[in-house]
Order: C-alpha cells, then sequence, then structure tokens
C-alpha cells in the first residue's frame, strides 16, 4: 500500500501538471493557433538550437517513436522547412539543417511563444515573476538529478541594501539553530549587534560583503571599525549548500584585503569552539587566540574565543 505523504506527492505533481497544461494549451492540437503540434514544434526548436543533430539524437532526446519522427521529418523535408547532410563520419547518418523558411518558422513559433508567457505573468509583480521562475529551475533541476545551485550565478557585492540586514538576522537564525541548537535568544543577540552596527555604519570604515546566487543571499561578511587601527571581523557566514567551494576562503581574504587598505593595524574577531572549519580558515589567514570565556546564554553551554589579526 502506498504510503500517505508519497500518495500526496504524487496528487500535487498530478494536480500541478494537469494545470500546467491547461494554462499553457499544451493540450490543444495544435500549438499557439499555428500548423504545428507541440512535437512538431519542439523538433523545430531542436534542430535550430544543437550543431549536428540527427534523427537518432532527437529520438533519444525527446523519447520519440522512430516511425513517428521519420513522418515528420519528410513532411519538414517536402515543406521545405529542413534539409539533410550525410555525415562523413558515418554514411548511415545524415545532419539536420533548417532552411532559411524553417528558420523564419521557429522565429515566428519564438514570438508568439514568448508572447504567451509575457500575457500569462504580465499580471503578477516582478516579485511574484521572479518566484514563478525560480521555482521552475528548482523543479527542472532537481528532476533532473542537478545540484539545485549547479546552474546559479552566484556574485559578491559590498553595498548595504534595504532588507540585507534582515536578511541576514534570519540566516543568523536559520543555520545556527539547524547545526548548533542555538535557541531565540542568540538570535536577538544578533538583533541588537546589527542595531548597534546600523547607527554608526559609515562606508568610510565599515563593509559588509554579501554573496548572492541568482539575487538570493546566501552568505556574507563583515568588517567593523572599532578605531582608526583596530577592526573587528563580524557576521562571517555561508549557506551550508554553497560550502567547500571557495566562496568563504574569498569572502575572508576580501574582508582581510579591506583592513589593510583602511589602514587598520589589527583585526579581531569572536567565535565559538564549535566553529572549528572557520577557525581553521581564521589560523590559516594568520589569526591567533587570544582569549577564551563560557557563555551560557544561548541555549546551551559554550566556550566563545577571541582571535586577532596583526596587519602590520
Amino acid at each position: 500500500m502506498m504510503e500517505p505523504t508519497y500518495a500526496s506527492t504524487i496528487q500535487t505533481i498530478r494536480k500541478f501538471n494537469r494545470f500546467y497544461t491547461n494554462t499553457l494549451g499544451l493540450l490543444n492540437q495544435h500549438m499557439l493557433d499555428s500548423e504545428f503540434s507541440l512535437a512538431e514544434a519542439r523538433i523545430l526548436y531542436d534542430i535550430g538550437h544543437t550543431e549536428n543533430y540527427t534523427a537518432k539524437k532527437l529520438i533519444e532526446g525527446l523519447g520519440l517513436d522512430p516511425g513517428y519522427l521519420s513522418r515528420i521529418i519528410k513532411r519538414f523535408e517536402k515543406q521545405g522547412l529542413l534539409y539533410r547532410v550525410q555525415s562523413q563520419e558515418d554514411g548511415r547518418s545524415y545532419y539536420l539543417y533548417l532552411t532559411d523558411k524553417g528558420k523564419d518558422t521557429l522565429a515566428q513559433l519564438d514570438v508568439l511563444s514568448n508572447a504567451q508567457i509575457q500575457h500569462m505573468i504580465s499580471s503578477l509583480s516582478e516579485k511574484d515573476q521572479l518566484c514563478v521562475a525560480e521555482s521552475m529551475k528548482t523543479v527542472q533541476n532537481t528532476l533532473a538529478g542537478k545540484s539545485m545551485d549547479q546552474e546559479k550565478d552566484i556574485r559578491i557585492r559590498y553595498d548595504l541594501r534595504p532588507g540585507d540586514v534582515g536578511n541576514l538576522i534570519q540566516l543568523h537564525g536559520w543555520i545556527y539553530a539547524e547545526e548548533c541548537g542555538y535557541n531565540h535568544v542568540f538570535e536577538a543577540y544578533v538583533c541588537k549587534t546589527f542595531f548597534d552596527f546600523l547607527l554608526n555604519y559609515s562606508p568610510h570604515k565599515d563593509r559588509i560583503w554579501v554573496a548572492e546566487a541568482d539575487g538570493q543571499m546566501i552568505g556574507a561578511i563583515a568588517v567593523v571599525g572599532h578605531t582608526a587601527t583596530r577592526a573587528q571581523l563580524r557576521w562571517f557566514i555561508l549557506h551550508p549548500d554553497y560550502r567547500n567551494r571557495g566562496l568563504g576562503k574569498i569572502l575572508l581574504n576580501e574582508s582581510i584585503q579591506f583592513c589593510k587598505d583602511m589602514g587598520y593595524q589589527q583585526v579581531f574577531l569572536e567565535t565559538t569552539e564549535e566553529q572549528k572549519k572557520a577557525i581553521a580558515m581564521y589560523r590559516k589567514a594568520g589569526f591567533k587566540k587570544v582569549a577564551a570565556h563560557e557563555n551560557n546564554t544561548w541555549g546551551k553551554a559554550l566556550f566563545e574565543e577571541t582571535y586577532e589579526l596583526e596587519l602590520l
């Protein structure tokens, strides 16, 4: 007997499939009021966007019946939409190419398809449009067996924007609760540190680096100036899905270089004994432990440690 959760997931996916095929009119005999079915339009698209494409690759890529595909290709040839060139490596294979008429036909289908999608999302806010697109990308990557972040554009910026601090607080609260068992008192502490920082923030002595994947915050680090010669490294955090790829090292190096450029002679940071991987990075960068004390305020007993780096 099927597990209830598994059955519910299947029904949710089937419901989405019915909704989406109906929304795009995929059950219609012809696509976008053209003379082509969805399969025929897809065949034109793949031939037009893939070099040295063969009927065999079309069958493998689209899962089409060979006889069905053969009839479509012959009809397209008769209509002057494509032509075949025999492979020099394998005389049994033929490469498929669109004629100028085929390219024009595909371009017209692209215009119609773009107009359809634009009409579908035009009533949505920009935020909701991005949400729909990201959700579709997640479905595609997950079902294709890809890591969800493989296709994402990762960037680092250092301008402080409205909403950044709120996102950083949320990231801290979630990650430290999941990985360290910290409670709401820790999140309150993080809120207070940012409150104090924002009241005294100056781009002439302070800086926050924000790492984003397709516009979504995935990590950060900051430098807070205390005196003309001494600064603090703060809020170094990275989403678990984006670790072990050198991004943390880049953030740390950027912050240290900023301290040097600003003329700071010493930079310090405070962490806990649990953050062993981060501590290893700090030590490798030249930080040395100078103090440690017990802290019992975040839902568990731990030791806070202070590390310093001399820049002269």
